[in-house]
Order: C-alpha cells, then structure tokens, then sequence
C-alpha cells in the first residue's frame, strides 16, 4: 500500500514496528511491512526515526509538489535489481553486446506491431490497403535494423 501523507501539518514518525500517522486529535497507525511507499504531499512532519525505518524496510519516500509532481525522494543506498540492471547497461553500452540488445528489442517491437496491424487488416476491410502500405513500410524499417553491425 502507498502511505499518503496529504494534510497540512500532518506528522509521520515511527512506533514501534509501525509509521504513526498524526494531525491534532486524530491517529492512526500502520504496520512497516504493509507499505511499499510513502508519498508526502503537503506540509508535514517526518522524523528521522520515521525515515530510518522506511530506508531500513526497502520504502521510498516521495515529496510532491501541489501539483502532484516528484521534487524529492529517499531510498536505501543498497544496489538493487534496477541499480545492477543500469550498471550492466552502462557496461555494454560501447559493445557489440550492447548493439544486439538494442536491436533485438527493437526488432521484438517491428514484428510486434508487422503482427498487429496484419491481424487488424483481416477485420477491417475498409482499410486494409492502408494497413498493408503500413506493414510494407515497418517490414523495411525492420530489414535496415537488422542489416546494422558495429564494428567488430
């Protein structure tokens, strides 16, 4: 669950194994494993304590603006699976490896969309010759991608 936090003067510390969420007289708490993020919209209260536990248990935090947009955030400083996929995308990035990954996920999406649009053409008669003239043309985008080496 996403823990949001949108009341001015609102206050989030930590209780125990649980984030305490507090505005004057009224209370309430949640338990740490049952929040995947925390998201502060308005001005409010969070004690270290509170951040501790949340960077402790794998919990982001996100400060927006009025408008809805991210100005802030607070994450652990562990290596996870999108900081190790970034690594070893920086890492094959001036590679042949790094070219033919490229190219298959483009590729992957020309036969994807070569195999939409035929199957749409079958249903819709009144366009068919557009939906062909479309599919001859990413047909040919997809036969230049393919036809791209680096150099090895």
């Amino acid at each position: 669950m996403q823990l949001v936090i949108n009341t001015y003067g609102s206050y989030l510390r930590k209780n125990g194994n649980c984030f305490l969420v507090k505005k004057e007289d009224k209370s309430f708490e949640v338990e740490v494993n049952k929040v995947n993020s925390i998201l502060i919209t308005a001005a409010a209260y969070i004690t270290t304590d509170a951040i501790k536990l949340a960077v402790d248990n794998n919990i982001d935090i996100v400060f927006l603006d009025s408008h809805g947009a991210p100005y802030g955030r607070v994450w652990h400083p562990k290596l996870g699976s999108t900081t190790l996929i970034l690594r070893r995308q920086l890492e094959i990035y001036d590679h042949d490896e790094g070219l033919d990954l490229a190219k298959d996920w483009g590729l992957s999406k020309l036969n994807n969309q070569v195999e939409l649009l035929s199957r749409l053409k079958k249903t819709r008669e009144e366009r068919r010759r557009e939906l062909e003239q479309y599919i001859v043309e990413i047909e040919a985008f997809r036969d230049r991608m393919q036809s791209i080496r680096g150099p090895r």
